[in-house]
């Protein structure tokens, strides 16, 4: 039930145009998690792992620069995704450090499919303690500038 609400929050997300390119990849069986382990040490030996993509076949094209806003979207279905999974008790990260051929290779994904993000998802031990770099923020004086007309 509880992947189902991560899922339906990652269904749900904007995306450029609504064109919806995001594909996830639900993993949970032992072989999946080998994969998972050799192609980023950032794996957290979580029970399910959510691979976030977006299929370049559909995503949305900036007529000016032509970006592809697939990198977006999908980034955007996963931060839905870790909201949700905080919201029913779950604890999960945004890893985007991993290799994408093996992640690709491994799982058979069609070339127009690209992975974004590897979200590991579980419950959090009580011994488990955040990194200081993940709380430590700038003052928002750093962050906003008034642009006064």
């Amino acid at each position: 039930d509880k992947v189902l609400q991560l899922l339906e929050a990652a269904r749900v997300a904007p995306t450029a145009c609504n064109y919806q390119p995001q594909k996830i990849l639900v993993l949970n069986d032992e072989a999946d998690m080998e994969a998972i382990r050799r192609s980023t040490r950032y794996h957290f030996y979580a029970p399910l792992v959510l691979i976030v993509c977006y299929d370049q076949a559909v995503s949305w094209k900036n007529g000016f620069t032509g970006e592809d806003a697939g990198v977006l979207d999908a980034a955007i279905a996963a931060t839905h995704i870790m909201l949700e999974a905080t919201s029913l008790g779950l604890g999960s990260t945004f890893v985007g450090h991993f290799d994408p051929k093996l992640i690709k290779e491994v799982f058979h994904m069609p070339q127009t499919v690209q992975p974004v993000a590897i979200l590991p998802i579980g419950y959090p031990c009580a011994e488990t303690k955040i990194n200081p770099l993940h709380t430590e923020k700038k003052p928002l004086r750093d962050l906003a500038v008034y642009h006064c007309f």
